[in-house]
């Protein structure tokens, strides 16, 4: 018996993480409990159909809060999170804040803040201009990290004090993007901290 061609769709590169799902959540709960508009700081996820979706519910989406009226409609900050700044303005115009940033960025923002009380000089693994990055750059004080994102960039890499290193990594990155990049700096740095758990 002669069977009809089989046609294979794969879903590329990744599906939602459980952090992306959380925050499309939070959206849709904040529209059903407060009713639209609800203002969402950046895109929650990178995916047009979710967002296109959360627009026809009545989500607007903003890049910075000056872009939003004042009054008392929710704002929220996405999966990707923010530098402490953003909070710190919403609260100074008396938003009403939701935290929709993935407890996985939360893990690393938390990381980098500890290694950083250490003393240590921390490395960030991830693409410079991308929401995670910003947000988890912004956690600290200006120049305490430095981004990298090639293995030609830890090849190049000039630090202080090689004792005194830590590197977190941006969570929305392969396994595979990262794993060359942390080799060169554990050969070049022996010992360089890196997460307890996987950030990825």
């Amino acid at each position: 018996m002669t069977r009809p061609p089989l046609t294979i769709l794969l879903a590329a590169p990744r599906g939602f993480c459980a952090g992306v799902v959380r925050a499309i959540d939070i959206v849709e709960r904040a529209l059903a409990l407060y009713g639209a508009p609800v203002y969402v700081r950046h895109e929650i996820v990178h995916n047009r159909f979710v967002v296109d979706d959360l627009k026809a519910k009545g989500a607007v989406f903003v890049e910075e809060l000056d872009e939003i009226p004042d009054g008392d409609r929710p704002v929220v900050f996405s999966a990707h999170g923010v530098p402490k700044s953003v909070p710190a303005a919403a609260a100074a115009r008396h938003m009403f804040q939701i935290d929709a940033t993935c407890p996985l960025v939360t893990k690393v923002h938390m990381e980098a803040k500890r290694h950083h009380d250490e003393g240590l000089a921390i490395i960030l693994i991830g693409h410079k201009g991308h929401p995670e990055v910003i947000g988890t750059t912004g956690q600290l004080p200006d120049g305490a990290v430095t981004l990298i994102e090639t293995v030609e960039d830890a090849e190049a890499l000039q630090v202080k004090d090689p004792a005194k290193l830590a590197f977190v990594t941006q969570t929305t990155l392969s396994v595979d993007d990262t794993k060359d990049v942390i080799a060169v700096l554990q050969r070049r740095f022996p010992a360089i901290r890196g997460p307890v758990k996987e950030d990825i």
